[in-house]
């Protein structure tokens, strides 16, 4: 007995030991002068999704949308909103026109990015007039070995569906437990089609379609990890986690504990943010906040 309840410890403080050198082999971003210290009755943390392209040529249909081929950039934003007693998920369209903190120029949102973090905290915060007390960042492609590391991520496909582009490749309709290899093509898709009455049918709404179905994805990643108790399960997160996301300085340990405690039992309400379609005077196709509709929105996640 006491040999078995000592070889428990052990294993208890090795694991313990090991979460914690993952935890602080995390890289940390100095955004102190960029993060706001008052949530307005909650937390608001900017998730943001990154995607390599290095390598891509202009005309591969990997390609990003607005021509960036090479480097990291902001494919996915969301503001995730936690509250005492609730939480919400708003996600930031990268075509949203706006003005770029620091240099002034009007750009969409996603080019913030390109003068790092900092900038894009600031951008976020000076045009949507939302706080941002924390900022992590996912690199797409250490999503295959968090997914992989919770046994699969279940999505929900009302038709069959596939993306040539992207190599995403869904048989049946239903609910279909995706591994790390198409869970990476599934939040890539560009080109999602489904087979309606036997015939393939690609999203008409684009970009936008591919943002609703990332926060969807997002959502039961998060939910996924909350609710995992298999140590052996939380050190491959921990290990897939480590190689791929950066997050604020001001995020401690506690806090990132509390929050993977409450992952579990989130289940974030889907906010929409209102845009409506706008042409630039170079003759961009972007979008811009769809007033007063974008006002109440905001509101709720905390903009004073």
């Amino acid at each position: 007995m006491l040999i078995g309840l000592g070889t428990l410890v052990v294993l208890v403080m090795v694991f313990a030991g090991f979460m914690l050198w993952k935890f602080f082999s995390i890289e940390r971003l100095d955004l102190s002068d960029a993060l706001s210290t008052s949530g307005n009755g909650g937390t608001n943390y900017l998730i943001v999704g990154s995607d390599s392209r290095e390598g891509v040529a202009a005309d591969d249909p990997n390609a990003g949308a607005f021509g960036e081929v090479s480097g990291q950039r902001a494919d996915t934003m969301i503001v995730l909103r936690v509250e005492p007693d609730r939480s919400l998920m708003m996600s930031i369209p990268r075509d949203l026109y706006v003005t770029l903190a620091g240099s002034g120029q009007e750009e969409r949102i996603n080019a913030a990015y390109n003068d790092g973090p900092a900038s894009l905290v600031d951008t976020v915060e000076q045009n949507l007039g939302v706080p941002v007390n924390h900022y992590l960042e996912v690199d797409f492609e250490s999503f295959g070995g968090m997914v992989d590391a919770v046994g699969g991520v279940p999505i929900d496909f009302e038709y069959p569906a596939y993306d040539s582009n992207s190599g995403l490749q869904v048989d049946s309709a239903g609910t279909v437990v995706l591994d790390g290899t198409q869970a990476l093509a599934y939040v890539r898709s560009r080109h999602y089609t489904e087979i309606i009455d036997g015939q393939p049918t690609t999203d008409p709404t684009g970009d936008l379609g591919r943002v609703e179905r990332q926060q969807a994805f997002m959502r039961t990643v998060l939910a996924e990890m909350g609710r995992t108790r298999n140590p052996i399960a939380l050190m491959r997160i921990g290990s897939a986690l480590a190689g791929g996301v950066r997050i604020d300085g001001q995020l401690g340990l506690w806090d990132a504990f509390g929050l993977a405690r409450r992952l579990g039992a989130l289940d974030p309400q889907t906010v929409v943010l209102p845009t409506e379609p706008f042409t630039t005077p170079g003759g961009a196709q972007v979008l811009s906040l769809q007033e007063p509709a974008a006002d109440a929105v905001l509101a709720e996640m905390g903009r004073a």
